[in-house]
């Protein structure tokens, strides 16, 4: 055989290592498949080297919980200098584990909301009046007269410091209940919760991420439509821009869900599986008693007569509908494709909010005067040492947690 006569046939057929061969090969099909299902860092990386492998990203149910549990902590108290500390622990965390997803951009929205919460509470005290004596007067509004059947309501008036100072407070810490929650929006991916949900509660959480997934597509409709008027000349503003604007929003969001239920039902969303009907009555009392024990535990921990029964009846409760939705979950069989493992970050980020909401609530039952500032008379809060130290363990996940690769 002279050089460059191709060989014998079983030669010229055969395929090296990491080539594809002919598609009708049935081992050059499972060749090409097994190469194709390798990673893409193993067949770019020069020879000799290691794959690089990205650990996992946290489970968003941790980041939930933890933001659940700075909200509860900041419900124990009204010190505005532990309310600061709380927003500053979670705005760090987000500052620093945030990803470029459009939904994580909702923290600014939050932020937002919850200065306007606590200008509202504020300006509700200065109109409406407080219930909070004072002696330093700010100002004194035109007080509009109110007919009998409106004792207790007063429109104007003598406006205080301590009855502004008190409302400030207690806006100031529904803000930071709302800065919590915005915190795990801006911190956990939403179709990765909806991953994570339980079975009996996946078609409440499908229809939640698709009217979040929808929102930002609506929002985008609208400046797209106001800048074709503009450019054209036309109105974009007033009631008949509203009409012009909204009108092909509205048509285009209805297409969208129209071809979104489309793919969905083709795709099997919806079905159910048959459960027997002492199952079904089953799940049905557990789940109702855990949310109702749920409900009058909450009650109880945030009431200063139900703390001896509020614990025990909210943990049964607790357990009581995770019972009902271990149950529920059989009525909808689904799988789960590459599930979020719950590892040893998970567990330490829970238990970090978890040991923020335990010990401020220990604090206000060993020292309710020093998370609660007193207004009459006007006292300036101070900042207790060992709370201070529990509020700042919110921080050890920005520590903790491998951030995500950009």
């Amino acid at each position: 055989m002279r050089p460059g006569d191709p060989g014998p046939s079983r030669d010229r057929d055969a395929t090296r290592p990491g080539e594809q061969g002919p598609s009708c090969g049935c081992g050059n099909t499972v060749a090409a498949r097994a190469v194709s299902r390798a990673p893409r860092e193993s067949q770019s990386r020069p020879p000799g080297t290691t794959p690089v492998r990205f650990r996992p990203t946290l489970h968003p149910g941790a980041w939930w919980l933890w933001a659940i549990s700075l909200g509860v902590a900041a419900t124990r108290t009204t010190n505005p200098l532990l309310l600061a500390l709380l927003l500053a622990a979670s705005g760090y965390v987000v500052a620093t584990h945030r990803s470029s997803a459009p939904w994580a951009r909702s923290y600014t929205a939050f932020v937002r909301l919850a200065l306007a919460v606590v200008v509202i509470r504020v300006l509700f005290a200065v109109a409406l009046g407080s219930p909070i004596p004072g002696t330093h007067t700010l100002l004194t509004l035109p007080e509009v007269p109110l007919p009998h059947w409106a004792q207790g309501i007063r429109l104007g008036g003598r406006v205080t410091a301590e009855a502004v100072l008190f409302a400030a407070y207690d806006g100031l810490k529904l803000a930071t209940l709302l800065v919590c929650v915005g915190a795990a929006n801006a911190l956990a991916s939403p179709s990765r919760l909806l991953k994570s949900l339980p079975g009996a509660l996946y078609e409440t959480g499908v229809a939640v991420v698709v009217a979040l997934t929808f929102a930002p597509h609506l929002i985008a409709d609208v400046r797209r439509l106001r800048a074709a008027r503009r450019l054209r000349g036309r109105p974009d503003r007033g009631v008949r821009g509203l009409l012009q604007v909204g009108l092909p929003v509205l048509e285009g969001a209805l297409e969208r869900s129209v071809a979104l239920a489309a793919a969905m039902e083709a795709r099997g969303y919806g079905r159910t599986a048959d459960v027997p009907a002492p199952v079904r009555r089953t799940t049905t009392a557990l789940t109702l008693g855990g949310l109702l024990g749920v409900c009058a535990g909450t009650y109880g921990l945030l009431t200063a007569e139900g703390g001896t029964y509020g614990l025990p009846v909210l943990l049964a409760g607790v357990l009581a509908a995770l019972a009902g939705l271990r149950l529920g979950g059989r009525r909808s069989p689904r799988t789960r494709y590459r599930p979020d493992p719950w590892g040893a970050h998970a567990w330490l980020v829970t238990g970090s909010g978890a040991a923020v909401a335990a010990l401020l609530t220990l604090a206000s039952v060993r020292d309710p005067e020093a998370l609660h500032p007193g207004v009459v008379p006007l006292v300036a809060p101070t900042l207790p040492l060992w709370p201070a130290v529990a509020v700042l363990l919110a921080l050890l996940p920005a520590f903790v947690v491998p951030r995500e690769p950009s």
